[in-house]
């Protein structure tokens, strides 16, 4: 198996271009469900990286800001070839997701109206479900080492369902074990997760920028995507803060319909910012924000990426990373269940999940091909029903 940047050869270029460009296609459902889907591809499918290495780096995403399946997609492409990867990895995640959201802003504008999505959602959701479930669970046996992260892990899960803030849940969880496993104060852990928790507590307080024009734009997405933790939720808190309130450019309405294409498009739910700049300044406006907003996930990674080894040789930082990979998986588990409460509703649904998971479970299939079989059932089913 890989396990560090792989030479940027030829064909590992070319791999990392295909296979990425198909899951900006096919990667619904949210990050839970892309991580979910990658796991599945290069660590089952494709033997880029282990277990263990997949929950690194996905600790490593969630301890810095910007988007964490994107930034899963910057590292993969990083480990299978070198810095074309890293750049490939993540544009060709990006760019089908941004046209796909770029041609609906044409045609919100134009016509006014949302395209209908809520069938195509009906089959893929329960689909997405199986395959996180079965990532969680494969993760799981290498993140589970021992009874204290299995504690941890359970009470991120429980916490989560009872509203808890994700990135408290996230350093909590890893300055617990650290406090545990070296002995040290609680009042440090405390200070630790007071520290590193400050980006959050930065939501929204951006100062005003002069002028209605590209470069406002421009600004106003850098700043989102250089600082912003957390779910598409926490994405809405910034997008009404700026666009609504502080600039005056959307309307709710507007926003909430930019958040909806976010989330029934593949791809990264921040392509939300693709349909903000083009409702603001056309074309040039939304491939402005669309690099706006992601470009500090490129550089977080770019200078986060090297320091793992380092971080895993290290005791205290090993175990901290332990602690916010469990305190991940807690969180994936938890939007999980949250997912399937409102998307296996009926016996229809219910077969699609089983029928996923059972398929992922004693074959080899990509599970790209269920998310678009799952989306022909939601669409076969309304022409049955009608």
């Amino acid at each position: 198996m890989t396990d560090g940047a792989a030479p940027a050869g030829r064909g590992a270029v070319a791999e990392v271009v295909g296979v990425f460009l198909r899951l900006g296609v096919t990667a619904f459902g949210g990050p839970a469900a892309h991580i979910a889907m990658m796991r599945d591809e290069f660590v089952r499918r494709r033997r880029w990286v282990t277990d263990e290495r997949f929950l690194d780096l996905l600790g490593m995403t969630n301890l810095i800001p910007g988007p964490n399946s994107t930034e899963m997609a910057i590292h993969l492409g990083y480990v299978r070839a070198g810095w074309p990867g890293l750049l490939l990895g993540g544009a060709c995640f990006i760019v089908p997701a941004m046209l796909i959201v770029l041609a609906l802003a044409w045609l919100y504008v134009r016509y006014g109206a949302l395209p209908a999505a809520s069938w195509v959602l009906y089959g893929v959701i329960p689909v997405i479900i199986a395959v996180i479930v079965q990532a969680i669970w494969a993760l799981g046996r290498a993140a589970l080492k021992g009874p204290l992260v299995t504690a941890v892990g359970g009470a991120v899960l429980a916490l989560a369902l009872a509203g808890g803030n994700e990135l408290a849940l996230l350093f909590g969880g890893g300055a617990v074990v650290v406090l545990v496993r070296l002995g040290r104060r609680l009042a440090a852990a405390a200070a630790l997760v007071t520290v590193l928790g400050a980006p959050a507590t930065a939501l929204g307080q951006g100062t005003a920028v002069a002028g209605a024009g590209l470069a406002t734009l421009a600004l106003t997405f850098l700043k989102i995507g250089a600082v912003l933790y957390g779910s598409g939720y926490v994405l809405i808190a910034f997008l009404r803060n700026d666009f609504v309130h502080r600039l005056g450019w959307l309307t709710d309405r507007q926003l909430l319909d930019a958040v909806a294409i976010g989330q029934v498009t593949p791809g990264p739910v921040f392509t939300t910012a693709t349909f903000v700049g083009y409702l603001v300044a056309g074309t040039a406006g939304a491939l402005l924000a669309t690099v706006a907003i992601f470009q500090p996930s490129f550089v977080f990674v770019a200078l986060s990426h090297p320091l793992l080894p380092r971080v895993r040789g290290s005791a205290g930082a090993g175990a901290f990373l332990d602690g916010v990979n469990v305190a991940a998986l807690g969180l994936m588990a938890a939007v999980t269940w949250q997912l399937a409460r409102s998307a296996i509703v009926d016996g229809f649904t219910a077969a699609l999940a089983l029928i996923a998971a059972g398929l992922l479970l004693r074959t080899r299939l990509n599970s790209a091909w269920l998310v678009l079989g799952g989306a022909v059932g939601g669409l076969a089913y309304r022409a049955v029903a009608g």
